[in-house]
């Protein structure tokens, strides 16, 4: 993309490397997970709990900081925000107290979900609507979360007393993440220095939208297979007898191998093909290899589908977003809606699939989830009628304007 200004690159590049640390950071919070409840001596359903407050912590501050930032600044907003990563981490290290872990993990989630708003809402104002860049800003975050498992081996291989120090490697992110969201120039300011004005209308047009009711349903129904498959794959595939408890943790990181993979092809292809036709694309493939993952035996095949299904999903989020941003780039609090509706379901299809799980088995639980990802097809062939009629013509329009 062309930038108007070197303050412009600059915003895109630490953006960028925030969004990276963003995906180590998020992900040392499963990851850690069974060495903190064993050093602690926690039991599993305080551990569920531990997870459920970060879900909620990341649900409430992706609505909160989106609004916050209308009254203090996105800038602000973020540095508020994202200071809980670092606390949180200093709160594991040195206290033992179920309490303080409980309010640490409830802070983890609150400086991821404040991380994802700004990342996304300042990319969205940089290039409205250009699904390659918004790739490229998933795939940052892939990398992060490839990484730290990685980091987590290394460290614990010979001694697993020594997760600790992976706790304090958490420690100096944080900090360089806060550092870099404050040496990021702040997207209002730069906008107010070109118009006199704050970008984004503070009002609730958006509703009358259908662009954002599509576009937030069909992040809603992903949210829910991704973060159904990515939750429940490793049990599945243990409790079912199809691989062993090895592969099965070797099958995770196949998957956000492939994610990265995904979403860099997609950030490339976006600049060739039209990203209606390439959304589609995807979408038929998040389907047929989800299908082929829950109906193959053999060993080889489970991989190829975990290979497809991570591969093909990669890019259907960001592709999504890019579709309204031209309405986020109007309507300044138009994200946090998005964003906070679409999370409730990768918070409520693990319990569901639990649910089924508890009562039919393991398998027919993770059936369940056949359900939405047809419903994400349908929703995402909704938005290509949409968009090749010429109505949701609010993205292109601003992203020619910018």
């Amino acid at each position: 993309m062309q930038f108007k200004s070197a303050e412009q690159k600059k915003q895109l590049v630490y953006t960028y490397l925030a969004f990276m640390l963003n995906g180590i950071l998020a992900l040392s919070i499963g990851s850690l997970l069974p060495f903190i409840r064993e050093t602690r001596g926690l039991n599993y359903a305080f551990a569920g709990l531990l997870v459920s407050l970060h879900s909620v912590g990341n649900l409430f501050s992706s609505f909160a900081s989106g609004i916050l930032s209308v009254f203090i600044g996105r800038k602000r907003s973020i540095l508020l925000f994202n200071a809980c990563y670092a606390l949180s981490y200093v709160l594991i290290i040195f206290s033992g107290n179920t309490y303080m872990l409980a309010a640490a993990y409830l802070m983890t989630g609150l400086a991821r979900g404040a991380s994802s708003n700004f990342g996304n809402y300042t990319v969205n104002n940089l290039a409205p609507g250009k699904a390659g860049v918004l790739n490229g800003l998933h795939a940052m975050f892939s990398i992060g979360a490839f990484s730290f498992p990685i980091i987590l081996t290394a460290l614990t291989r010979t001694d697993a007393d020594k997760w600790i120090y992976a706790c304090y490697f958490i420690v100096a992110m944080g900090i360089l993440s806060w550092l870099l969201y404050f040496l990021i120039p702040d997207p209002q300011t730069l906008e107010q220095g070109k118009t006199g004005k704050r970008s984004g209308e503070n009002g609730f047009g958006f509703f009358r939208e259908p662009i954002f009711y599509l576009c937030t349903f069909t992040l809603f129904f992903y949210l829910c297979a991704e973060q159904g498959v990515i939750g429940w794959l490793i049990t599945y595939f243990e409790d079912t007898g199809l691989l062993s408890a090895a592969l099965s943790q070797l099958m995770a990181s196949v998957l956000w191998i492939m994610m990265l993979a995904g979403r860099l092809t997609a950030a490339w292809l976006s600049e060739k093909v039209r990203k209606e036709r390439l959304l589609l694309i995807m979408a038929v493939g998040f389907v047929c290899f989800f299908f082929w993952l829950l109906l193959c035996r053999d060993t080889l095949l489970i991989v190829i589908g975990i290979m497809g299904f991570g591969y093909s999903m990669a890019g259907i989020y960001p592709t999504t977003v890019s579709f309204c941003g031209g309405l986020i780039q109007k309507y300044s609090m138009a994200w946090s809606f998005i964003l906070t509706t679409a999370s409730f379901g990768s918070i409520l299809m693990p319990m569901i699939i639990g649910r089924i799980a508890e009562s039919a088995g393991i398998f027919y639980g993770m059936s369940s989830i056949v359900v939405v990802v047809l419903i994400d097809l349908v929703l995402i062939f909704s938005l290509n009628i949409y968009m090749r009629r010429g109505a949701g013509n609010l993205q292109e329009s601003s992203g020619k304007q910018s």
